[in-house]
């Protein structure tokens, strides 16, 4: 599971480089991703996630647990 967000589920897109005379060639669009170690006051113990910089908006906004428990739920956490 490597480079993809574990909360949110993105991952790698693909699409051009595009140069001046127009020619196209394949590259890669990255995640944002960071490995990061958070608290989880229910179970009493620390999770480290490798997370996008928008999910971890999300987690400052909705929670740890909310977002953990909405990461199972669609497959993206095990």
């Amino acid at each position: 599971m490597s480079r993809v967000c574990q909360i949110t589920g993105k991952s790698v897109m693909v699409g051009n480089n595009v140069s001046h005379s127009n020619r196209k060639t394949k590259r890669k669009f990255y995640p944002n991703l960071l490995t990061k170690k958070f608290y989880v006051p229910e179970d009493d113990m620390y999770v480290t996630l490798k997370i996008s910089a928008s999910a971890l908006r999300t987690i400052n906004k909705k929670g740890i647990s909310a977002c953990l428990k909405e990461a199972r739920e669609k497959g993206f956490l095990k």
